[in-house]
């Protein structure tokens, strides 16, 4: 009789989780679940605008991404990465630089900076599905940043308002927080990492023999046995716990996802020596990051934009290549720039980016306008507009630029990116790589795997086999002269490729 009963219990509890796996997938995909991203992004989410102030709904989902509760990249949004085959087989990696600072995008979608100020929850956000992250902006001492409250979502126009100030725990703590993600996932700054190790670990040596000597003198014989018989008991509960854990994990998550590390820079507020400034965040820095941003945009800090202007553009930049090539010289360096600057604005800082050999641009920043179709009553608070009111004039910014420089210098897009086809929109503009963050206020978290299935869909329906070969489609003159430089590149890869495999066999 008992058996019985086990056996339809056994049955009923397969039959159980056979259901919740056809109708939720959660047991076999977890965070990746489109469950999980509907919970999140219709429930959470706006749970979360509701109960919480915009700043501190920003330090609440911070936390959830870096304790590892946020959705995780789903099985659609993994569009043209590894064998996935989805979007019509597109190839969504991008290749960026040359030589050795040559970096290879797994895919086009990026976080931008001033979601994880101090690169706090890195793995977690690539988890989420980015294939880049930027932290950031890091300022070379620690400074609060503007009084609160500061910033302000704008809900019926989809848009963000903030004017945080260049908030930063500074370069020293950031380093540490860089340090322990490069230790555990690998990536730059293993050299550094594994120089600090071995001077921790003769400290740790020479601490525990004196130690050591000090118990063996000062403990009795039975306080000593008693003492090991707890260190036992406790190692043993230890590694109980760690294989619960284990369990646990192996069952709920996938193995974590990497990508390229971009560290976004900034200078402190009171200080007067820009290049300083910019100078010792790339040599902090600049060994765990995969690419470097200067940040001359952001419309919170007095006096920042003006940097922007021909010649200071010209002596920031060529300052801070010399550092790069000093003590980050594998990093790419790309400035960062506004939305508002005017055309000749635009064109001077097209011919100072070509003349200096700076890497790349990101396009662009929030802006200090306030166009008239705005209708939220937060409209006119001080500080920078980001989010859908901005998706314009952010992707007519990346066609000019891109069209200034003749599609020589690669551009990270940015602004009001909430769907494949906004970021569809930047990369035929000009742009090599989008990055989206304020429209994860109101999309949720899934937004990424969404953008990311979507574009693929979209490059598939209009011919693309790859998402480069899209990259300025919408200027013709300047983009079959880039695509056939990019094809060659892409040839001579493969060749090498070809190569080094015929030597290793």
């Amino acid at each position: 009789m008992a058996t019985h009963r086990l056996r339809s219990l056994a049955l009923r509890s397969a039959a159980g989780v056979a259901v919740v796996e056809l109708t939720t997938h959660l047991p076999s995909e977890g965070r990746s679940s489109l469950t999980y991203h509907r919970l999140f992004d219709s429930v959470v989410t706006p749970l979360g605008r509701r109960l919480f102030d915009p700043e501190g709904a920003h330090h609440l989902a911070l936390e959830v991404v870096r304790r590892g509760w946020a959705p995780r990249l789903s099985r659609e949004g993994q569009c043209g990465e590894g064998d996935s085959d989805c979007g019509g087989g597109v190839d969504m990696r991008v290749q960026l630089g040359t030589g050795e600072r040559t970096l290879q995008f797994p895919g086009p979608i990026g976080l931008a900076a001033g979601f994880d100020k101090n690169g706090t929850a890195i793995s977690g956000l690539f988890d989420l599905g980015f294939s880049f992250v930027e932290i950031g902006s890091v300022t070379p001492l620690p400074q609060p940043g503007s009084p609160p409250p500061r910033s302000f979502r704008l809900v019926e126009d989809k848009g963000v308002i903030n004017r945080f100030g260049f908030n930063s725990e500074g370069v020293e703590r950031v380093r540490g927080y860089l340090s322990g993600y490069r230790e555990e996932f690998g990536g730059r700054g293993g050299a550094t990492i594994a120089a600090e190790e071995k001077l921790d670990e003769s400290v740790a040596k020479e601490e525990s023999k004196e130690k050591s000597t000090d118990e063996r003198n000062e403990t009795p014989a039975s306080e000593e046995g008693r003492d090991r018989s707890a260190a036992i008991a406790e190692n043993v509960s230890a590694s109980f716990r760690w294989a619960l854990g284990w369990a646990w994990t192996r069952l709920t998550t996938s193995p974590p996802r990497t990508g390229v590390l971009g560290v976004n820079l900034g200078k402190n507020k009171t200080s007067e020596d820009e290049v300083g400034d910019y100078t010792v965040g790339i040599r902090e820095l600049g060994s765990y990051a995969d690419y470097l941003v200067i940040n001359v945009s952001s419309p919170n800090t007095p006096g920042l934009r003006s940097l922007q202007q021909r010649e200071p553009l010209r002596h920031l930049l060529s300052s801070t290549l010399k550092a790069r090539d000093e003590h980050a010289p594998h990093a790419p360096l790309f400035v960062k720039l506004a939305p508002d600057l005017s055309l000749e604005e635009m064109a001077d800082v097209a011919a100072v980016v070509m003349e200096t050999g700076i890497d790349g641009m990101i396009v662009s920043n929030t802006t200090n306008a306030r166009p008239e179709a705005l209708i939220s009553k937060h409209k006119r608070e001080v500080g920078g507009l980001s989010g859908a009111p901005i998706k314009d004039r952010s992707t007519e910014c990346i066609r000019t630029m891109y069209k200034l420089t003749k599609g020589g210098v690669p551009i990270i897009g940015v602004g009001g990116v909430g769907s494949g086809r906004d970021a569809y929109d930047k990369l035929t503009a000009g742009a090599s790589l989008v990055q989206i963050y304020s429209m994860m206020v109101y999309e949720g978290p899934g937004v990424v795997s969404r953008i990311r299935k979507e574009l693929a869909d979209l490059l598939n329906e209009n011919g693309y086999k790859c998402a480069e070969d899209a990259v300025g489609a919408d200027q013709q003159d300047v983009y079959w002269e880039r695509r056939e430089e990019r094809v060659r590149a892409r040839m001579k890869a493969r060749e090498k490729d070809a190569g080094r495999l015929f030597v290793d066999m």
